[in-house]
């Protein structure tokens, strides 16, 4: 298996039920888009908050839409420093057990009781690519970076669907660690690679 995927880097960002949303922004409240982004129907909104953790706050964070059924909050291991919680590693919607944060908008705010996580590194593919990368969703891949950081990257999930854009998703930390921009090429390995645990 040799076969490039773009690279999508995610900066902390987070996703709103509908009743959150009203509670922050007013009653019936709509995002505004801001810009479309690479997976299908997805977009970065006009509108941000305020994240209040117990050590500190990380501020104008955007929000993504649509909203969705549970908020959820994505950031980096960094971020969770400075708001001072232990966010786990999970894979998107994923957040029983999970630490929550204070979240500050316009019109009100809500202290969280779950919600936050560090997203597992993953690679969004249509049903086409999968057959291509000869892949199913949920497997688990390695994938190797290129250039004077170059790295590899393990335990990188495989989520297929019929409307998924190729694209590697990673956030800040590791991307800065390896070096990696958006829309730099990384090769999906296989997931044997004979290396420690």
């Amino acid at each position: 298996m040799n076969f490039s995927i773009p690279v999508g880097v995610s900066n902390r960002h987070l996703h709103l039920s509908q009743s959150h949303l009203e509670i922050l922004f007013g009653q019936g409240y709509s995002l505004k888009i801001l810009k479309d982004l690479t997976q299908t129907g997805q977009f970065a909104a006009k509108e941000t908050l305020t994240l209040q953790g117990p050590k500190g706050d990380l501020a104008k964070v955007r929000i993504l839409g649509p909203v969705r059924p549970d908020t959820q909050i994505e950031i980096s291991m960094t971020d969770s420093f400075k708001l001072g919680i232990k966010a786990p590693v999970r894979d998107s919607g994923q957040i029983e057990n999970t630490p929550g944060v204070t979240l500050i908008g316009p019109a009100g705010s809500i202290a969280l009781e779950k919600g936050v996580i560090i997203a597992s590194r993953h690679i969004h593919m249509h049903t086409s690519d999968a057959e291509k990368f000869q892949v199913s969703n949920g497997q688990v891949v390695a994938i190797a970076t290129h250039g004077p950081r170059a790295v590899i990257f393990r335990n990188v999930v495989i989520r297929v669907r019929h409307d998924f854009v190729l694209d590697f998703h990673l956030d800040t930390d590791e991307a800065n660690a390896a070096g990696l921009s958006n829309c730099d090429l990384v090769t999906v390995l296989s997931e044997e690679l004979n290396l420690p645990k």
